[in-house]
C-alpha cells in the first residue's frame, strides 16, 4: 500500500525488511510492515513554574515554550520517533522537564538577580532546558518568560513595588526641591551676571569705539601716504618713458640719415661702376677698329708686294672702308 505523509507529518515504518526505523514523506508499505504517522509540528506549552530563590523566597514564573522536533537532522528525528512520538504531544513529559530545570536554576540565584536580570535568567533557562531536550530529539523554537509574580500568601514583589514607588516619589520630591533651589540660585546668579556683563559690554564698547577711531585715522594717513608715493612713482615712470622715447627718436633719426647717406653712396658707386664699364667697352671698340684698320692696310700692302695685281679702284675702295670704320 502506498502511503503519503501530510505537510507537517512524516512516516515511520518498521518490521519486515527494516532493521530499525525508516522515515519518509511517501513510501510503499509492504505486507508485514507497520507504518505510523508522526506529527512534527511544534507545540506551545503554557505553564506557571513555582520556584524558590536562593533566599528561600517563593515566586511564580509564567512561561510559554514553543517546542518541536528538529527536522533538519535525520538522526535526531529517529530519536524523536522512538522516544516521544508515541506519547501525547501535550503530555507532562516536556512540561515537567522545563519546570525542573527552571527550579534548579532559580535556586542558584538570588531574588534580586532574577528580578533585575530577567533577560539573562530567561537565556539561562533556555540553555539548560535545551540541553535536556536534545536527548529526546526536541528543540526550543521560542521561549517567552513573563513577569515574575508572588505566590499566593507572599507579597515580596508587591512590597518591592511599593518600595520602589516610595523611593521614586521621595526621590522626585528631593529632585523638585533641589531643582527649585537651583532655580532660585540660578536666577540670582543670572541677574548678577546680567548686570556685570552689561557693564563689561559698555566698557568694551567704548574701548572698541576708541580703537576703531584710532585705526580709522591710521588707515586714512596710510592711504594718503600710499597715494602720494604712487603719484611720485607714476611721475618718475612718465619722465623715464619720455626720456626713453627721446633716445629712441634720436636713434631712429640717426639711422634714417645713415640710410640716406648709404643709399646715395651706393648710387654713386653704381654710377661709377657703370661709367667704368661704358669706358671699357668704348676703349675695346676703338681698339677693335684700330686693329681692323691696321689689318686691312697690312693685307693690302702684303698683296701688293706679292704682286696680285690689284687695281687702283679696289685699293681705293679698301682704303675708303678703313677710313669709314675709323
Amino acid at each position: 500500500m502506498y502511503r503519503v505523509a501530510g505537510p507537517s507529518e512524516v512516516l515511520a515504518i518498521t518490521r519486515s525488511f527494516i532493521q530499525d526505523i525508516k522515515l519518509a514523506k511517501k513510501k510503499f508499505v509492504y505486507p508485514g510492515q507497520k507504518c505510523i504517522r508522526v506529527d512534527i509540528s511544534p507545540v506551545n506549552y503554557t505553564f506557571d513554574v513555582q520556584a524558590m530563590s536562593a533566599e528561600k523566597l517563593s515566586f511564580v514564573l509564567p512561561a510559554v515554550f514553543t517546542i518541536g522536533p528538529r527536522v533538519d537532522d535525520h538522526e535526531i528525528m529517529l530519536k524523536y520517533a522512538k522516544l516521544i512520538s508515541s506519547h501525547d504531544k501535550l503530555s507532562s513529559h516536556v512540561q515537567e522537564l522545563v519546570k525542573g530545570e527552571t527550579r534548579v536554576l532559580a535556586a542558584s540565584m538570588t531574588m534580586e538577580e532574577i528580578f533585575k536580570g530577567t533577560k539573562e535568567f530567561k537565556q539561562e533557562v533556555f540553555n539548560k532546558v535545551q540541553l535536556e531536550l536534545d536527548q529526546f530529539g526536541l528543540q526550543i523554537y521560542n521561549a517567552n518568560v513573563k513577569q515574575l509574580v508572588d505566590v499566593p500568601g507572599h507579597d515580596y514583589f508587591s512590597y518591592l513595588g511599593q518600595k520602589n514607588q516610595m523611593g521614586a516619589a521621595n526621590q522626585a520630591k528631593v529632585d523638585v526641591a533641589e531643582a527649585r533651589m537651583k532655580g532660585e540660585i540660578g536666577a540670582k546668579e543670572r541677574d548678577g551676571l546680567t548686570v556685570q556683563n552689561a557693564a563689561k559690554i559698555d566698557a568694551e564698547t567704548k574701548i572698541r569705539s576708541t580703537q576703531r577711531q584710532g585705526e580709522g585715522k591710521k588707515e586714512e594717513v596710510r592711504v594718503k601716504t600710499e597715494v602720494h608715493i604712487f603719484e611720485n612713482q607714476r611721475e618718475a615712470e612718465v619722465v623715464e618713458a619720455n626720456t626713453e622715447l627721446a633716445k629712441k627718436k634720436a636713434l631712429w633719426s640717426q639711422s634714417a640719415k645713415l640710410a640716406e647717406v648709404e643709399a646715395a653712396k651706393t648710387v654713386a658707386i653704381r654710377e661709377a661702376e657703370l661709367q667704368r664699364e661704358v669706358e671699357k667697352k668704348n676703349a675695346l671698340t676703338r681698339t677693335e677698329k684700330l686693329k681692323a684698320k691696321n689689318l686691312s692696310k697690312a693685307s693690302v700692302e702684303y698683296d701688293i708686294k706679292r704682286g696680285r695685281g690689284l687695281d687702283f679702284k679696289t685699293y681705293d675702295a679698301i682704303i675708303y672702308v678703313n677710313d669709314y670704320i675709323m
